[in-house]
Formats: C-alpha cells, sequence, structure tokens
C-alpha cells in the first residue's frame, strides 16, 4: 500500500460544496484586499486565539519579522532562538539587522530549553523566540519568568502549533507577539501562502498593521519603511471556513497519534513523540526518534516501500549558510543528536487508520 506524507485533496474533497461559493463569491464582488472578509477572519482568528488583535500578513517568515519590529527590535541586538528549527525562525532575525543566537533544546520536547536560554543572555540579548515545535508547546512559563528576569521580549514562533494549549491558554497568546503560518500543509492552511500575527498589545497590533502596508498609517502617509505583506481576500475565506473545522481537524491527528504511539509501544529502537502535563499537542508531524545509525537506512526502506517521510530537520540551523560558524556543535548537544535520529511519518486529518497501520507495521518489519 502506497502511503502519502500529506494529501491535500482529501480535505479540498471535504469541504469543497462549503468551500467553492464562498470563493466564487469573492471573484464576483471584486474585493480581493483587504476589506470585511479580511477583518472578519482577523476577527475569528484572535478570538480562536484569546487575543486581542489578529494581523493578517503574507506568511509566517513577514509576520516573526513584522513581530520582532513591532516589538521594536533593531540591528545589532541579540535574540535567542532555537537551532533545531525550520530556517525562518533564525532568517527573520537576521533579515532585520538583529544577531540571532542559537539555544539548545530540550531532548523529549524537542523545543527550546529554558535553561540554555539563560545561558545564552548577556547585555546585548532583547528578545526570545521559543518555537512551538511540530505542535508541541514550548515551555512558557520558564520561558517567560526568564524573560521577566532580564527585561526580555517574548514572540512565539506558533508556525506550527494553531490550537496548541499550555494550561489551557493558546499558542500564540502568551508571549507579547504570537507568528502562524498558513502554508498549505500546516493544520490550517490556505491556498497557497499566508500568515498571521497575534497579540493582546495595541501598540503592537498598530505598529503591525503599518509594517505589512509599507509604513503606513493611512493612505499615502508612509511614517516608516515597510512590506507589501498582506492576507489576500481569497486566502482569508480559505482559512475562514477551515478554521470551522479545525478543532476537528487537530483530534484527528491526535487521533492518528494515538494510534501510532500505540503501534509503537513495545518497539525498543522507535521513541514516539511525548506530551507533557498541561500540554494540548496538536502534531503539524507525528516526529519519531530512532537510533542515528539506522535513520537513514529505515528512510530508503520505508521509501521502496512507497510510505511517504521526511526528515525535520536534518541540518541545524546554526549550520546553514549564514549561519555556519557561528556556533559550536559541542554548545548544543540535544540539537544535533535530534539532528541524526528524528523521522516524520505521515500524519493528516484524512489519513485513514489502516494506512497508520501499514506505516508502523513496515517500519516494526525493519527493526524485526
Amino acid at each position: 500500500m502506497s502511503v502519502p506524507i500529506f494529501n491535500l485533496k482529501r480535505q479540498y474533497a471535504r469541504i469543497k460544496d462549503e468551500l467553492e461559493p464562498k470563493i466564487l463569491d469573492v471573484l464576483s464582488n471584486g474585493m480581493y484586499i483587504g476589506g470585511k472578509i479580511l477583518s472578519d477572519f482577523e476577527n475569528d482568528f484572535a478570538r480562536y486565539c484569546g487575543t486581542r488583535f489578529a494581523i493578517g500578513v503574507n506568511s509566517g517568515t513577514d509576520a516573526l519579522i513584522i513581530s520582532l519590529r513591532a516589538v521594536g527590535i533593531k540591528s545589532g541586538d541579540e535574540v535567542i532562538v532555537p537551532s533545531f528549527t525550520f530556517f525562518a525562525t533564525a532568517e527573520a532575525v537576521a533579515n532585520i539587522g538583529a544577531v540571532p543566537v542559537f539555544a539548545d533544546v530540550d531532548y523529549g520536547t524537542m523545543c527550546i530549553d529554558p535553561k540554555s536560554i539563560a545561558n545564552n543572555i548577556n547585555e546585548r540579548t532583547r528578545a526570545i523566540i521559543p518555537v512551538h515545535l511540530f505542535g508541541h508547546p514550548a515551555a512558557m512559563d520558564e520561558i517567560n519568568a526568564v524573560a521577566l528576569e532580564n527585561g526580555l521580549t517574548v514572540i512565539e514562533d506558533a508556525c506550527q502549533s494553531v490550537g496548541s494549549l499550555l494550561n489551557g491558554k493558546k499558542a500564540g497568546s502568551i508571549g507579547a507577539a504570537g507568528a502562524f503560518s498558513f502554508y498549505p500543509t500546516k493544520n490550517l492552511s490556505a491556498a497557497g501562502d499566508g500568515g498571521i500575527i497575534t497579540t493582546n498589545s495595541e501598540h503592537i497590533a498598530t505598529e503591525s498593521r503599518k509594517l505589512r502596508s509599507h509604513g503606513e498609517a493611512k493612505r499615502y502617509n508612509n511614517e516608516m519603511l515597510g512590506y507589501n505583506s498582506r492576507l489576500d481576500a481569497i486566502q482569508a475565506t480559505v482559512l475562514s471556513v477551515k478554521l470551522k473545522h479545525l478543532d476537528d481537524f487537530n483530534n484527528l491527528r491526535r487521533h492518528h497519534a494515538e494510534l501510532y504511539s500505540q503501534l509503537f509501544a513495545d518497539i525498543e529502537q522507535v521513541k514516539s513523540p511525548i506530551e507533557l502535563n498541561g500540554m494540548h499537542h496538536t502534531y503539524h508531524q507525528y516526529t519519531i526518534r530512532v537510533p542515528s545509525e539506522h535513520r537513514d537506512n529505515l528512510v530508503r526502506f520505508l521509501g521502496e516501500r512507497k510510505i511517504g517521510v521526511a526528515i525535520y530537520y536534518p541540518i541545524p540551523v546554526h549550520k546553514l549558510g549564514p549561519f555556519a560558524g557561528t556556533t559550536d556543535d559541542s554548545d548544543l548537544p540535544i540539537t544535533m543528536r535530534l539532528a541524526g535520529e528524528v523521522l516524520s511519518l505521515p500524519i493528516f486529518p484524512e489519513l485513514r487508520d489502516d494506512e497508520i497501520e501499514e506505516v508502523a507495521d513496515t517500519i516494526v518489519q525493519y527493526f524485526d
């Protein structure tokens, strides 16, 4: 049996009768940028996350860049980020002239380690960007305590964690601002690129709205250098429809994760994802850890049997391009270990139980 790592066609088939008339309405009314469709989605998303404001932008990367500028991060400031994450987290910092400083992560959650954050703070540090990696919330209580003690701003990289919870609080509502991505593979996905910023700060919301539209306070009244970074009405329409189904989608992901974990329970070589007390994982990825000497062979074994898998992330960010040489591998031992062990398996709402069983059975077969 062939099992795809992801399949958007199944979700489209599920919601097409609800989605298509709304998209046609947008095309017929001609309001493609801004307007009520966008503001309604922003209000609904803010309500879902439990924040006062949500500001739609062009991508999760732009959400990070604009959030950093909106909270006042400037060229030369240092921002602490994990190295075990997608490149964009550090890229956003560097793109505004600030300096990403790489912290290590916790082996169990794979999220940034508050102790490593504390060890990297100096007089130039201004902010922390914890990543809620793969849908598991970072340890925000501890991170916020470190930030408060040192006068730092916390921006949540929630690009992989829409709907995730920490002690009843949604991801994106626990820091000064939250950055989300609506890339097509995300739990809440657009039909293209899209992103959003959440915040409880009126100042951050106001600055973000200016920055997303060429620094305009009012039409043709440009107060600063900004960006052309707007979430268009068609994407807002797609997202509005899917937002109504998001909890159902996430619950299906959790069901799939639970089934995987049951099937791997007796396989010593497979470490399933964990979910700490008080944390609600939304499984953007179901990422297992296997002994590094087996990982690449297992990938080939699964590929030969037409099972889609991916490695997120094989090369830590501190070893990539513009950041290579900035941090010694020995300073990030857990990051380096995870990069050699992680393997993400198929998980999306419409995945079938028999497909999950096929994936698990094939992994069991490899280790027999």
